[in-house]
């Protein structure tokens, strides 16, 4: 059964932009793409630091440490050094206020 977090309202999150919640399920990174919004554990596989600070362009972010590249929209490890996908989570905005499933 899903189970709705509220994270922000949805003006505080504008295309192109990302931010860090903590949830029950740990840091998520959510993003606001041009296809919607997204949300990823904050975590790289290849050494379970922290993912989000990296740089991101289309649906890619890039780990700060090693350069493990990730798709933001489901999950998949693309590039060594990492070969283990992240956990993604459901996320919509709902009356004007973003939601994430954390119970996935």
């Amino acid at each position: 059964m899903a189970e709705w977090v509220d994270i922000c309202s949805a003006e505080r999150l504008p295309m192109g932009e990302r931010m860090v919640v903590d949830t029950d399920a740990g840091k998520v990174a959510i993003f606001h793409l041009s296809q919607g919004l997204y949300a990823i554990e904050d975590r790289c596989s290849h050494d379970n630091g922290e993912l989000a600070s990296g740089e991101w362009g289309g649906d890619e972010i890039i780990c700060p440490r090693h350069g493990a590249r990730f798709c933001i929209l489901n999950g998949k490890a693309l590039t060594p050094p990492a070969y283990e996908a992240i956990e993604v989570f459901a996320v919509r905005e709902q009356n004007g206020i973003i939601q994430i499933d954390i119970d996935n």
